[in-house]
């Protein structure tokens, strides 16, 4: 019998499997650009025999279109770059519950309450500035503070992007929708240039073009390990600010995928030693599977005293942050 499946096997047409969940290929849908997450499902697919197909684009749209197709989404496996995407997802009972070792890979605060997915990787909200334009004691103590009239113009904004959004959204369930639509309006109204990512945003400080940039913190450890001379560096805001917020990426499994022993042999993978060294070595991220060890180059987590939000919270929330984004003036999507 072993004889006759390495035949079929050896047989196979690209597309087939022989993996451990049959001859259907597993679906993603990844929020994740393909050069954050690309190398490491390549990587499980060349491991397990388990062909896999991915479309690309960015997490809310995935969210939105799995919603649209419901029950007959192609899609497997929902990778998020925002935890908010994926809680939305959850919300409309469109999640399946993880097996609990996959679960128990994972600490409570970074894994969904309820089971329906859990964390990958975590990065912290921060201002990248440039040193040659900026003065220490020009930076601000809290990010309420970037509406004032000396930072007019001076800090860079990407509304579109997903962790921005989660940003706006924890910042509703902690200061209030009042105080983030006034602090919307008043970034908008000082003139925030608005760029279409986090990465566009650190190269426009480092190249001089603005001085500040509200981003995720890997961006820029990302950039300066290409070029180690640009004088672009992150600052993180200090105490529980909710500008220094702790934003995850989550996976889950959809509920109507016929794969899960596949998706969930995937997500294993995901929270491995070699996943987890590569999330954090390679693209700068804290590693969120327990025991696993951050870049020595990073802040501790501890250290940032950033805030966790419920981000169970997050997925019901976006529809409305995007409503305050767009009245303020800049455009969510």
């Amino acid at each position: 019998m072993k004889h006759i499946l390495a035949a079929i096997c050896a047989l196979a047409l690209v597309g087939t499997a022989c993996g451990t969940g049959g001859d259907d290929k597993l679906t993603v849908y990844s929020g994740r650009s393909e050069e954050l997450i690309g190398p490491l499902i390549e990587q499980f697919s060349d491991r397990t025999g388990v062909p896999v197909e991915v479309k690309y684009d960015s997490s809310s749209n995935l969210a939105l279109l799995i919603s649209e197709e419901g029950d007959r989404t192609p899609a497997d496996i929902f990778i998020s770059q925002s935890p908010g995407a994926i809680a939305f997802l959850a919300g409309q009972d469109l999640l399946q519950q993880l097996d609990s070792r996959l679960l128990d890979l994972v600490a409570p605060g970074f894994r969904s309450a309820e089971g329906l997915w859990v964390g990958l990787s975590g990065r912290a909200r921060v201002i990248v500035m440039n040193r040659d334009l900026v003065n220490p004691d020009e930076l601000p103590g809290s990010v309420f503070e970037l509406t004032e009239p000396q930072y007019a113009g001076k800090v860079a904004l990407a509304p579109a992007n997903g962790s921005f959004q989660d940003f706006v959204t924890a910042m509703r369930m902690t200061h209030g929708d009042d105080a983030a639509a006034e602090w919307l309006r008043g970034m908008s109204d000082n003139r925030s240039p608005t760029y279409a990512s986090n990465s566009a945003i650190v190269d426009a400080v480092a190249r001089g073009e603005v001085p500040m940039g509200l981003v995720n913190h890997y961006y820029n450890f990302r950039a300066v390990a290409e070029d180690p001379s640009l004088p672009s560096e992150n600052y993180y805001l200090p105490g529980d600010d909710i500008g220094s917020l702790i934003i995850i990426t989550g996976v889950g499994i959809l509920a109507a995928s016929d794969n899960s022993e596949d998706a969930q042999s995937l997500i294993e993978f995901l929270l491995g030693a070699d996943a987890q060294t590569y999330f954090t070595n390679e693209t700068f991220e804290y590693p969120l599977a327990t025991g696993a060890r951050p870049w020595e180059g990073l802040p501790p987590l501890s250290d940032i005293g950033g805030l966790t939000p419920d981000f169970e919270e997050l997925g019901g929330g976006l529809e409305r942050t995007k409503q305050l984004i767009d009245a303020s003036g800049f455009e969510s999507s």
